[in-house]
């Protein structure tokens, strides 16, 4: 884990990206992967509202929906193309998202959380029998795969991964600089204290709401990625059991972190399609280990990790602060035996 800190780390990460499909060129797996990338970029926004704000929205897997159905209602059924759905599916979510904060974000805790479980469900109820619109039960079929980019088409499954994986890069490096910023500290001080951050002039309203519309944009365009990956939409992708997936990736991963989410939501699904041959019964299998996880590893992998690393640290300072005390000199070593000189 060592190795992985720093831009030395992430290059290593990058590059084994890079070179995955040359590694395993069996079209599931990079199928699967493409998938894990989509949703790494969701919880990544998801991260960004609990993680640094302190807010758990379980509306998130709704919100990932609006983006996917954005695209897919705009290519199939009005023929935009591709590249201006993709940027409207973005636009649409932080707009119903900031429509959405203004009002939830006036609750707390659990209360919070509870309004937006069920602002999800109305997503859900919406998608499923708004026929006119979603298509309903019966889906959206034949969305298109993203246009090509000059001569770079997207129509195979390695061309779709590398496509995906440029937009996770780029989601990670804006949300680096957005934890790394000014705003990144004030989404801590929410975090940490709504009465300190007010104390410190913070806006606490303006703030969690922009936090929430950053966070949901991740999740829009996630959406439609995953509309471009897939091709078929139905109202399942609404369900709240994708936002407790997110979730579930994140407490694995670490929440607070940048590396923590990725690492969940490379990590999970790939555990889940390794316990597939269990069918109805691997969550018997994967249920146990996420306790046993969460109960020895509490901040997740990466959080745990961190926080051991910064415990020795403070021992470490602790120790020099006592060595370099006055009166705390200590008498030479003898390199020689005693009465050596006299052998």
């Amino acid at each position: 884990m060592k190795a992985m800190q720093g831009k030395t780390g992430w290059a290593l990460l990058l590059a084994a990206a890079i070179a995955f499909p040359l590694v395993v060129p069996n079209s599931y797996f990079l199928t699967v992967m493409t998938l894990a990338f989509i949703y790494a970029i969701a919880t990544l926004g998801l991260n960004l509202l609990t993680g640094y704000t302190g807010q758990l929205n379980l509306a998130h897997g709704g919100f990932m929906a609006i983006g996917a159905y954005t695209v897919g209602i705009l290519t199939v059924d009005h023929q935009l193309p591709f590249w201006l759905a993709f940027a409207l599916s973005g636009v649409v979510c932080m707009a119903f998202g900031y429509v959405v904060g203004v009002v939830s974000l006036r609750l707390k805790g659990h209360y919070f959380s509870i309004f937006t479980m069920c602002v999800g469900y109305i997503i859900y109820l919406l998608i499923e029998k708004w026929e006119g619109l979603t298509h309903g039960t019966v889906g959206l079929i034949g969305i298109p795969v993203p246009a090509a980019i000059g001569p770079v088409t997207f129509d195979s499954v390695p061309a779709q991964y590398y496509l995906v994986l440029t937009f996770l890069v780029i989601g990670m490096f804006i949300m680096h600089r957005i934890v790394s910023s000014l705003l990144g500290r004030s989404f801590l001080a929410v975090r940490n204290s709504d009465a300190l951050a007010e104390a410190l002039g913070i806006n606490l309203m303006r703030t969690k709401v922009l936090s929430f519309v950053l966070s949901v944009g991740y999740a829009g365009f996630a959406g439609a990625l995953y509309a471009g990956q897939v091709r078929f939409l139905g109202p399942d992708i609404a369900r709240t059991d994708v936002t407790f997936d997110m979730v579930m990736a994140m407490l694995v991963g670490g929440t607070g972190t940048l590396l923590g989410p990725l690492l969940g939501a490379v990590l999970v699904p790939w555990v889940t399609q390794t316990l597939q041959f269990l069918q109805d019964y691997r969550m018997l299998v994967f249920g146990p280990v996420l306790i046993l996880l969460i109960i020895f590893f509490p901040d997740g992998i990466v959080g745990s990790y961190l926080k051991k690393q910064a415990r020795r640290a403070a021992a470490a300072r602790r120790g020099q602060h006592v060595s370099a005390r006055p009166g705390n000199v200590q008498p030479p070593v003898p390199t020689t035996r005693p009465g050596a000189e006299n052998a």
